[in-house]
């Protein structure tokens, strides 16, 4: 259980991306049903830490708090040296099993840490080259929001911070948790990880060159058998253009997207009801509960029945 999170204060870190893990985990939302964690900001000589805009933040708390935490967290940095005592606490936390989170440039630290090594990660598109040239080891994807490989999870820039860290309450506390915190903050609940970085698309010049009203229909109809011809013929365009427009703008295809939105609402219904699994199945588009479950497995690693033991259990209490 995600109880305890630890923020790592290391000079020249970007407040932006800092400010990111703050609001995720360290605002109380247990009123609106929405988790509440332990959360603390540390820093290997507490007193002032400089910022990359030139500022300091003071920060009281040394890194010994982080010896028990289950995420230790990292946000983006313009610092080439790192102080050792922060790569100590990350390989403790990662060799005793909790979670650690980079934001954009904090990958570096976990690489240098020796955390990366064999693993998938991303970061930033402007800084995945170099990434990549200075830790061979690390398979860098720059194409993706953000990657879970074992316990560690590595985020691109800016907002995919968010992404990934909405994405870790969800894994940890389930769907309707992370959706209390994506409602506070006004940011969609889930993007998924494999979304593009950056789409090369230029704005909708009208609401109608967008495809807003054909995704709301297509999370109306979930549990129809949608085609991309079918999809295409709303939209009023040919397959061929409509295909093509939906990865621009969305950065995935309508397949993806589209078993994505059922892996999501059917998440939600086994969190919330108590509904068989084979309605489930068939509200969610996956048909049967055999079908539903080969996705379950293959994207969060779980059956539905385990996935509603552990979270409609904590949903019930």
């Amino acid at each position: 259980m995600l109880r305890k999170v630890v923020l790592l204060a290391i000079p020249g870190t970007a407040p932006f991306e800092f400010g990111v893990i703050c609001e995720v985990f360290g605002i109380d939302r247990s009123e609106m049903g929405g988790p509440s964690f332990e959360f603390h900001i540390a820093t290997a000589d507490p007193g002032p830490v400089r910022t990359s805009l030139g500022y300091d933040m003071v920060i009281p708390t040394g890194l010994d708090v982080a010896a028990d935490a289950d995420l230790v967290a990292v946000s983006a940095h313009t610092t080439d040296h790192v102080d050792p005592r922060f790569l100590e606490v990350i390989r403790a936390a990662h060799a005793r099993g909790a979670w650690v989170l980079s934001v954009c440039s904090g990958a570096f630290v976990l690489a240098e840490a020796g955390i990366l090594a064999g693993r998938r990660a991303t970061t930033h598109w402007m800084h995945a080259d170099r990434l990549a040239a200075r830790y061979p080891d690390t398979r860098v994807d720059p194409n993706v929001l953000f990657v879970e490989d074992g316990t560690v999870i590595t985020s691109a820039g800016t907002a995919a911070g968010i992404d990934a860290a909405l994405h870790l309450v969800r894994r940890e506390l389930g769907a309707s948790v992370a959706n209390v915190v994506a409602r506070r903050m006004v940011v969609p609940p889930h993007r998924d990880g494999s979304q593009a970085q950056y789409i090369a698309a230029p704005l909708p010049e009208s609401p109608s060159d967008s495809l807003a009203a054909v995704t709301e229909w297509m999370l109306d109809h979930l549990a129809d058998d949608l085609t991309v011809d079918q999809l295409a013929r709303r939209a009023l365009m040919s397959s061929r253009t409509f295909a093509r427009r939906f990865r621009a703008d969305l950065g995935t295809t309508p397949a993806a997207w589209l078993n994505r939105q059922r892996m999501l609402r059917a998440q939600q219904l086994l969190e919330e009801s108590d509904v068989d699994l084979e309605a489930i199945a068939r509200t969610t588009g996956f048909g049967t509960a055999a079908v539903m479950r080969h996705h379950f497995v293959r994207v969060l690693q779980t059956t539905p029945t385990a996935y509603r033991r552990t979270f409609g259990a904590r949903a019930a209490g």
